[in-house]
């Protein structure tokens, strides 16, 4: 599969100085941003879930796949050069080897993520009664699921 920059030529880019938020958390802007150059912390709830700096890293996709606000600010750290994408989700739907190569990704997140989950249940068997949290984690997943597959 091509790099997702093969795929943003002639894309508009943009910079963010550095203390720049890109995307805030709440809002609803349906942009997408391909990091060209740079780093960014990923925040949520005001605390630092992740920092990147990986080029062809994208922010803002859960937010236009879901049609909600956005779960996570998305601030610079250093300069930063990213293409934009300003309607996202009708330049998803014209460029399905786009999607295609975000929903591969998406889908490694979700495996992974999975995988963490179940390795701490299994961990946590029997041990702690606070860690049963994760069983109600896993449930509500497989709900929600099923619950968005339907409608």
């Amino acid at each position: 599969m091509a790099d997702i920059l093969d795929y943003c030529e002639g894309l508009k880019t943009v910079t963010f100085k550095s203390g720049a938020v890109i995307l805030p958390e709440g809002e609803q802007l349906g942009r997408l941003y391909i990091l060209i150059s740079g780093d960014v912390e990923i925040i949520r709830e005001r605390m630092q879930v992740t920092h990147v700096d990986e080029p062809g890293s994208f922010f803002g996709e859960m937010s236009v796949l879901l049609d909600m606000p956005h779960t996570a600010t998305v601030k610079a750290l250093s300069d930063v050069t990213a293409y934009e994408i300003p309607d996202a989700l009708t330049f998803l739907e014209a460029q399905p080897e786009f999607s295609l190569h975000i929903a591969t990704i998406l889908a490694r997140r979700l495996y992974y993520t999975t995988s963490y989950l179940v390795d701490l249940q299994q961990q946590a068997a029997g041990r702690r009664q606070d860690l049963d949290l994760v069983d109600e984690i896993l449930a509500n997943l497989a709900r929600d699921n099923g619950a968005t597959r339907r409608r």
